[in-house]
This record gives C-alpha cells, sequence and structure tokens, in this order.
C-alpha cells in the first residue's frame, strides 16, 4: 500500500510540473469549469501574497535610504526631484522572477489578475496605519509593472486620482498641488470632505493626469511628509493597466490554449486509459496537433481507428434513440439537420472542419481545436468570438458511455447541434463576452451558470421539462436521472444560479429550468448589467474583433450603424404592408 501511495504521490508532482496550464494546474479527479475557476483564485490569491510582500519589503527598503537624505538635505528643487525619479528605478518593484510561468506575455496580465483581486481587509489595514502606507499599495504595484515594460509605458500619460488625508487643515494641499506641478502633472479634479478618521482633518481627492513613474513618484514623494496621514491610489482610468487582459480579435486566441491537467490518462490510476500505452501515445499525439493549430489553419483531418469509431457508435445510437423523448426541440431539429447532411452518421466519425463549416453556415459558429480542457477565462472567451474549442480524442473504449473529462464525443453530439440553433448560439456568445474582463469571483459565477444552462440546462416545452445541456444529451445515465423525481427542479434566475454549489462526481442533486431560450437570455442580461466591469464590449462580425464602447465617439459610430439597420427594418415592414 504504501508503494502505491508514493506511486501516486509521485505522479501527482509530475502532474504540478507537466501542466500546460499558467497556473501549474493540480491532480485532482475533479474536472469542470467551476473547480478551474475556483482553483485559478485559489492560486492567484497565493501569488497576490508573495508578490506584495516582497515588492512592499523592497519599496520600504528604497524609502528609508530616501528618508535619510531628506533629513539633511533641502527641499529639493524642481530639477532635483527630476533627477531622483532617474535614480529611483521602478524595476524595483517589478514581480520576482520565481513566480512568473513560462508564458511570459499572458502570465503578466494573470499577475495583474492576482492583484486586482485583493481582499478588502488588506486595503482597511493599509488604510489604517501610517506603516503600511509607507509601502506600495496594490494599486500602484499595478501601475508599477505596467510602467516597468519599457521607457515607452513608463513615460505613458495616465489618468489617475489620489487620496491624500490631511492633518494639519486644508492649507497643505498647497504643498500637493505643487508636487503635482514639480513632477509635470495636470490636476483636472480636487474635492475634499472633512474625514471621519480621529487625527486627520480633510481626505482630498485628487484626479489628474501625468506619466505613469512620475506619479509614483509623486506618491513617494508625498508619503514622506508629516503633514500627511496616508496617501492612496484609488483607481487609474486605464482599461489595459488595471483589468485582465483579453483577446480582442479572433487571432489572439491562439494565446488562450492553457490547459487544466487534472484527470489525464497518463497521471491517475482511476483514468479508464491509465494501464493502455497505445490509448496515452494517442491522446499525447492529437493534443500536439492542436498545440500547433493557428487562427486561420484548416482544421487538421484525425484518421480515427475502429476502436475510436466503434465507442462513437455505441454512444451515437443510444443518444439517437433518446433524442425524440428527451431532448428539446431545438435539439431535434438541428440533429436531424446534421444526419441529413450526413455529418451524424454511426460508421464515422464526424470532423471538425465539416462541423465548423456546417456551424458557420447556420449561426455564424466555427471551430477550433484544443488539446483538453481549457481554463475558464480561455474558453469563455473564446465564445465572445463565436468560436467553440473542442477537442478531437475519443474516450478510452471501457468507458464509453462515461467520460471524466471533455472528448470530441462529448462536444460533437452534446454541443454541436445547439450551436447550430440561432437563440442558443447567441446565449453562448453572450456567456463568452461576458467574461472579457470580468474578476476571478465573476469568471467563477459565469463558470457556474454556464455549468447548469450548457451543461447540465433543462427547460420548458409544452409544459414538459426536456434536457438541453450537452453533459445530459451525450451521457444517457444522467439524462434520464435529471428529468426522474429523484432530483430538484428549480427555476433559472443567474443571480442565484452563480452561487449554487455543485456535484461533478456523482449525478447532480439540483438542475435549473428555463422557461425558454429567449427567457434565459434575457434575466442573463439584467444579472450580467450588475457586474463590476467597468465597460461595456460588442462583437463586430465584419472585423472579428471586440470593441470596448468606452467612449462618445465610438457610441456614436455604433448608434448610426443601428439607425441604419432600423431603417432598412422600417423599409421591409412598409413594403410587406403594401397591397398587391
Amino acid at each position: 500500500m504504501m508503494a502505491v501511495a508514493a506511486a501516486q504521490k509521485n505522479r501527482e508532482m509530475f502532474a504540478i510540473k507537466k501542466s500546460y496550464s499558467i497556473e501549474n494546474g493540480y491532480p485532482s479527479r475533479r474536472r469542470s469549469l467551476v473547480d478551474d475557476a475556483r482553483f485559478e483564485s485559489l492560486v492567484v490569491k497565493q501569488n497576490k501574497q508573495i508578490v506584495l510582500e516582497e515588492a512592499r519589503n523592497k519599496a520600504n527598503d528604497d524609502l528609508e535610504e530616501t528618508i535619510m537624505q531628506t533629513k539633511v538635505e533641502q527641499v529639493p528643487t524642481s530639477e532635483e526631484k527630476i533627477q531622483v525619479q532617474d535614480d529611483q528605478q521602478l524595476d524595483d518593484v517589478e514581480i520576482p522572477e520565481d513566480i512568473e510561468q513560462e508564458q511570459p506575455d499572458f502570465t503578466e496580465v494573470n499577475t495583474v489578475e492576482t492583484i486586482q483581486s485583493v481582499e478588502s481587509t488588506e486595503n482597511n489595514s493599509s488604510e489604517e496605519t501610517n506603516n503600511d502606507d509607507a509601502g506600495l499599495t496594490e494599486d500602484e504595484i499595478v501601475l508599477a509593472n505596467a510602467a516597468s515594460e519599457s521607457p515607452e509605458a513608463e513615460n505613458a500619460m495616465q489618468n489617475a486620482a489620489i487620496i491624500v488625508r490631511l492633518k494639519d487643515g486644508i492649507a497643505s494641499l498647497g504643498r500637493i498641488l505643487k508636487a503635482v506641478e514639480t513632477y509635470h502633472g495636470t490636476v483636472q479634479h480636487v474635492e475634499s470632505r472633512q474625514s471621519r478618521d480621529q487625527g486627520v482633518d480633510h481626505d482630498v481627492l485628487i484626479k489628474l493626469n501625468m506619466t505613469r513613474g512620475n506619479l509614483l513618484q509623486l506618491i513617494r514623494s508625498l508619503r514622506q511628509s508629516g503633514s500627511f496621514s496616508g496617501i492612496n491610489l484609488l483607481a487609474e482610468n486605464n482599461i489595459s493597466v488595471k483589468s485582465p487582459w483579453f483577446p480582442k480579435h479572433a487571432s489572439e486566441l491562439d494565446n488562450c490554449n492553457h490547459l487544466m491537467t487534472k484527470y489525464e490518462p497518463d497521471l491517475d490510476m482511476n483514468h479508464p486509459g491509465f494501464a493502455d500505452k497505445v490509448y496515452r501515445q494517442r491522446r499525447k499525439d492529437i493534443a500536439e496537433i492542436a498545440f500547433a493549430y493557428k487562427y486561420g489553419d484548416p482544421i487538421p483531418h484525425i484518421e480515427y481507428t475502429e476502436v475510436e469509431v466503434k465507442t462513437w457508435r455505441s454512444v451515437f445510437r443510444t443518444v439517437k434513440e433518446l433524442t425524440p423523448k428527451h431532448a428539446c426541440a431545438e435539439y431535434r431539429a438541428a440533429f436531424k439537420k446534421l444526419e441529413e447532411e450526413k455529418i451524424f452518421v454511426e460508421n464515422r466519425l464526424p470532423q471538425l472542419q465539416e462541423m465548423s463549416e456546417f456551424l458557420r453556415r447556420n449561426t455564424g459558429f466555427t471551430l477550433r481545436p484544443a488539446a483538453g480542457l481549457l481554463t475558464s477565462r480561455d474558453f469563455l472567451a473564446s465564445l465572445a468570438f463565436r468560436i467553440f474549442q473542442s477537442t478531437q480524442y475519443v474516450r478510452h473504449v471501457n468507458s464509453p458511455f462515461h467520460t471524466p473529462e471533455p472528448d470530441c464525443i462529448h462536444e460533437l453530439l452534446g454541443h454541436m447541434p445547439l450551436l447550430a440553433d440561432p437563440s442558443f448560439a447567441q446565449f453562448s456568445q453572450e456567456i463568452g463576452l461576458a467574461s472579457l474582463g470580468a474578476s476571478d469571483d465573476e469568471i467563477e459565477k459565469l463558470s457556474t451558470v454556464y455549468w447548469f444552462t450548457v451543461e447540465f440546462g433543462l427547460c420548458k416545452e409544452h409544459g414538459q421539462v426536456k434536457a438541453y445541456g450537452a453533459g445530459l444529451l451525450s451521457a444517457y445515465g444522467e439524462l434520464l436521472h435529471a428529468l426522474s423525481d429523484k432530483c430538484e427542479h428549480r427555476p433559472f434566475e443567474p443571480a442565484s444560479t452563480a452561487v449554487q454549489p455543485y456535484q461533478d462526481q456523482e449525478y447532480q442533486p439540483i438542475y435549473y429550468v428555463a422557461e425558454s431560450f429567449e427567457d434565459a437570455k434575457d434575466k442573463f442580461r439584467r444579472w450580467v448589467s450588475t457586474m463590476s466591469r467597468p465597460f461595456e464590449v460588442r462583437f463586430n462580425p465584419h472585423t472579428e474583433r471586440v470593441e470596448i464602447l468606452d467612449s462618445v465617439d465610438k457610441l456614436e459610430t455604433l448608434l448610426q450603424q443601428m439607425n441604419t439597420e432600423i431603417l432598412h427594418l422600417s423599409n421591409a415592414i412598409a413594403k410587406m404592408r403594401r397591397p398587391f
């Protein structure tokens, strides 16, 4: 037993080292979007603690030296302050190399994400004591990281807001404005109020514009004065600095293929293919094909073996038998169309390329190959572009009716038919658009909504409950369970659904029932409008780009396009009403 336990431990350690995920992955038998999102949040919070501690220690060391110098020197002139700025390098607050992962561009973005998810207790403690205020706050570290990317980034203009707590009354405001002028900043707005904190006279909010490097130096300079109880960078109005990176064009999905290696046939003894060397090698070969895929390439053709076709045939026949009675009308209609076009046949597996062309003709969705289970943020981001990332490997023949991970049978029979339905395709894209720039907590909630809808959703149809979730329609055991009286059915409400704990090792005890796809979309839109993201996005199908609606000019352009569409619709209605 000890030998078995040691072998399992070694495999778990190998899983951590082997992981393709920027968060390093983790070995477990539990696999789902929601668990991935929770794990990602856990790891980034751990990284955040390390980053903040080291950055603050370095910043405090530098400030001690600076304070000792200022004790014996007069107040520096403008030229001297600029020289101090040149001498104090922003490199002091870079993320340590041992925190960074093998994906440099994407990891820097996720490091920003870690700092964005700062807990409120840390913010309170940094505001309450001067000792904590002497170091960099989380927002300042984010800004420092952005400034340290290049000289151009350091000199880029930054809109910012700072809060200064004045000990000696509003008269100290003049010193702040003079310091802003010294560091070549422009004051855009000043607002003051009497402070509620003991020992503080006034709190002053100052919105200003200056280079990132000068902004950091301004904050450090103000902290050296005994007239101020605290200085905090409140916010940056620069989306690229504060918010998580996300793809703006479909081609950037080439950077969104990070996997969670939690349940692979060569890592877990409970996997059906663990003892099958041929199957494990087959999986690796197909995964490498997916990793090599780039935007614009044709989807590689996979020659499936007789064993794989046999597995497909078994599942296909079962699903086809259960579909007329238990699947929703939209699924049945698309399934029939796929059969008519000879894409769904029992003697061969459909190729992703032909399925992608079918979806494009019907709803504009396309496919791209994935090597396995993607991280939640990557997978949801692809939906925003009407792109579904699908695996190409087949589950093990010893377990044809159940797979602990996504495989092409689950995705072809479960997801593809409904992606050919316009209403459901729109719902899937809206989940993806909502994920762009969302916080870690919101990604977890969106993943939970996805779990209870796209994967295990039920809907009403003529007074009866039907299945539309891919996890149900490709696993007949849970399908029959979900439609029985052995589980609880609740009406779909995104706010409550998003925080509902779930079970993924056994059948679900709770399923959510939508009145219709249109009703689900309407409720989802209203729920998404309450999210914390400070901007809206839209997908432009002509350019395949996601546009951030953060300026009046962009909104006016969009309004003109909508007015043109409304004009066409009005003309069409008028023509249809004309008598013959």
